[in-house]
């Protein structure tokens, strides 16, 4: 993997996998609930010229990808829920990039970004744990890929998301030893 590859998908590119077993669903929920204490503690001590730093060539600033956290959190959320209280329910996609150029994205203050990821992933774990096998096979239908996907399907990606970015920012602090 080329440096650019690597600082574009720095754990590699998500890989579903064929078999996700009970024990990925439990580490998968460990992610999401770790995910927001994890990424608070890697940034709450940053400057505003550190938070709009992009992580790459390209790319957003840590600002907007903290942003971009929460909207993301926001739309799987209601995703699960959509699955779970309907059947087959055809989600409805979101411009993640233009959803980014917003000014709520781009110019303000991390602190409700933070806040919301906190709720949603409380929230959220607590209704994963609750969930059986039998609920984590109901599906969404994703327009742009034309396909039905199982929640547990969408867990294991919405982990990886997580990490994925995490390590983003994780390496431009320690390629700008911040």
């Amino acid at each position: 993997m080329d440096n650019s590859e690597f600082k574009k998908y720095p754990i590699g590119k998500f890989e579903e996998s064929q078999k996700i077993t009970d024990q990925d669903i439990d580490l998968h929920i460990k992610t999401l609930k770790d995910f927001p204490a994890r990424l608070k503690n890697l940034v709450q001590n940053w400057d505003t010229d550190q938070l709009d730093t992009q992580y790459r060539t390209g790319g957003w600033t840590i600002r907007q990808l903290i942003n971009h956290l929460s909207d993301s959190s926001m739309n799987s959320y209601t995703r699960f829920k959509l699955a779970l209280t309907e059947d087959n329910p055809t989600i409805k996609t979101y411009n993640e990039q233009q959803w980014a150029e917003l000014q709520d994205s781009f110019s303000i203050d991390v602190k409700p970004a933070f806040q919301m990821l906190k709720g949603i992933h409380k929230r959220w774990v607590y209704e994963l744990k609750s969930l059986t096998n039998k609920e984590y096979e109901s599906t969404f239908h994703h327009p742009d890929q034309n396909r039905d996907i199982t929640l547990k399907e969408n867990l294991a990606f919405c982990a990886w998301h997580c990490d994925h970015h995490f390590a983003h920012i994780n390496n431009l602090k320690l390629e700008n030893n911040w």
